[in-house]
Order: C-alpha cells, then sequence, then structure tokens
C-alpha cells in the first residue's frame, strides 16, 4: 500500500551505509518512522525534502514490517533556525517532546499545524523564543487532552487574586490564601494567569496574539515547562541543552 502525505521531520538517523531513518510528524498518521533509501546521496531524488526540520510532502510506501518513503517533495526548510544556536535547541526540544507525547496512527493536524507555527514565529523574531516555548507547551498539552483547571481555586472558588498559584501536582490554580507552601506551588501574577487562560481558550490562529511582561511571562513559562515535564513523566536532556545555552547567549 502506498499512501500520500505531508509531515514535519522531527529526527534522522544513518543507517547502513546507504539509508536513512526518519521520524515525521504526519498530518494524518501522527508520527511515523519511515526508510529512505539510499537517503545519503546527494542523487537520491528525496534527499534535499527528508532531513531535520523540512516540512515536506511525501509519497510513503507502507510494507509489513516498515515504511519507505518513495519520493518527496519540499515544502519548506527552516534553515534560518540552523544558523541560531537559541533556537536551534529549542526546536530540537520541541521535536523530543512531539515525538514522546503524539501518538502513531492518530490525526495530527492540530500538533503538526502549532509546531510549523512555532517554527514560523521563532524564524521571524515577532516573538521572543521563550514566549513560542510557552505557547508550544501549553497548547501541545491541549490538544492531547491535557486540560489544567485554571477558572478557579480549587480550595475557595475565588476568580482571581493579586496573587495566584499553579498547583502542578493538582494540575489547578490556588488562591494565596488557600496555598500551602512547597516545590510544586508556582506563583502566577494576574497577567500570567490571564495569558495562560487566553493560551488555552484562543482560536488556533490567535494564540500567539497577546502581550504580557517580562516579569509575567517568566512566572507562565516556568508553570507551563512544569505542567508538560508532569505529564510526559520524563525529564528531556534537550531541556538541559536548551537551557544551558541560553545562559551562554
Amino acid at each position: 500500500m502506498r499512501t500520500r502525505t505531508k509531515g514535519l521531520i522531527l529526527n534522522e538517523q544513518s543507517v547502513g551505509e546507504r539509508d536513512r531513518l526518519i521520524t515525521v510528524l504526519t498530518r494524518d498518521r501522527g508520527i511515523v518512522r519511515c526508510f529512505v533509501r539510499g537517503g545519503k546521496s546527494f542523487s537520491n531524488k528525496s534527499f534535499a525534502a527528508t532531513h531535520t526540520m523540512c516540512y515536506s510532502k511525501m509519497n510513503i510506501f507502507v510494507g509489513k514490517n516498515s515504511e519507505i518513503v518513495d519520493d518527496a517533495e519540499l515544502i519548506r526548510f527552516f534553515s534560518e533556525l540552523r544558523q541560531d544556536i537559541e533556537k536551534l535547541a529549542l526546536v530540537q526540544y520541541m521535536f523530543e517532546i512531539a515525538i514522546c507525547c503524539i501518538p502513531q496512527g492518530l490525526d495530527s493536524e492540530k500538533q503538526l499545524s502549532l509546531i510549523l507555527n512555532c517554527m514560523h514565529f521563532l524564524s521571524t523574531g515577532d516573538r521572543s523564543d521563550k514566549f513560542v516555548k510557552t505557547v508550544f507547551e501549553v497548547r501541545l498539552m491541549l490538544s492531547l487532552g491535557f486540560v489544567p483547571d485554571i477558572l478557579y481555586c480549587y480550595g475557595c472558588g475565588c476568580y482571581e487574586a493579586d496573587v495566584m498559584y499553579f498547583d502542578c501536582q493538582k494540575n489547578s490554580i490556588v488562591c494565596s490564601s488557600c496555598a500551602k507552601e512547597g516545590p510544586n506551588m508556582l506563583k502566577l501574577s494576574r497577567g500570567a494567569l490571564t495569558a495562560l487562560r487566553y493560551i488555552i481558550v484562543a482560536e488556533p490562529k490567535k494564540i500567539f496574539s497577546f502581550n504580557i511582561s517580562q516579569e509575567s511571562l517568566d512566572q507562565l513559562s516556568q508553570c507551563s515547562e512544569m505542567y508538560v515535564l508532569s505529564q510526559i513523566n520524563k525529564h528531556p536532556g534537550t531541556l538541559d541543552f536548551y537551557k544551558q545555552v541560553c545562559t551562554v547567549t
């Protein structure tokens, strides 16, 4: 059987002397791993369209035990992100989370569109890297069915206060009066909480259309990161690398 799809190449690795194995986030089949026969050769017709950060159209032969790329046509290559080590590190982190979380065999148009939009904003610089990372983390978890309870304080029902907290264990907000001190309690200002609520309810095309102070963004970024880590139950090595790069740069 042969299938045609569009997908973003998240990872690639060498197989033997001639071939490559690529991991693709497709619109209609989730995460797909397929071989590119002779993929190391510049003369291969699919060479330019099957590298990491390529968004491509692909014809894939689906065999009993493996899948093979028949041909691929490049739609966009985010080459500019390879020129900035901080942006490159962030994209690698996003890709690792996607591979870890997005299932195989299911429609993944929401997740693919999200990552492509994030890469676009990283490319243009219209939003800071931390802004993009935060939106990515919240919306990816939301698209996979992990929805935090951020409407009312789970203790007293308070909707908003000057200071609220996000409880990473309960994935809910709690006011300062009900909160108990601990490493799982992350402070959220009014601006941070408002932004979090906006990211969750906004239409996909408008998720980057809000303003936030740097202080509130720092709080929200810490919150979204802890939320992702609590859901995937692992610590991605690419996150450590990204933070090291940010410290140096």
